[in-house]
């Protein structure tokens, strides 16, 4: 008779303890569902995210720029920082920086920051 009272108290340890504890599902008709699902996608949130930040009256609002562009933006800043230390390294080292370097990074710059405005 002991041994199911261990594994009951044994299970109860092992729960996972969350913030939030209650849950709330409800229905909605495919027309609706596939409006939440439009706009938690603009959001870049899953719909579930998307329901709970709009019950909790939260402000959302659109990015400016598309998930994929803002993966290229990131990409592309990462080679101009990639190069932007290899040129520091260079100059730390005492070696001459070649301004066409600098002027391409510059251009480079120049073109990323065309695309966030």
């Amino acid at each position: 008779m002991n041994e199911p009272q261990n594994l009951a108290s044994t299970k109860k340890t092992n729960q996972v303890h969350r913030q939030a504890s209650k849950q709330i599902n409800f229905r909605v008709s495919e027309p609706d569902y596939l409006k939440l699902a439009r706009s938690a996608q603009t959001l870049n949130l899953s719909v579930p995210a998307f329901v709970k930040k709009k019950a909790q009256g939260a402000r959302l609002v659109a990015p400016k720029i598309a998930a994929q562009d803002a993966q290229n933006i990131t990409h592309q800043l990462a080679k101009i920082g990639s190069n932007l230390n290899q040129l520091a390294h260079h100059a730390n080292q005492g070696g001459q920086i070649d301004p066409q370097a600098l002027k391409d990074l510059q251009n480079e710059v120049q073109r990323v920051w065309q695309q966030l405005t």
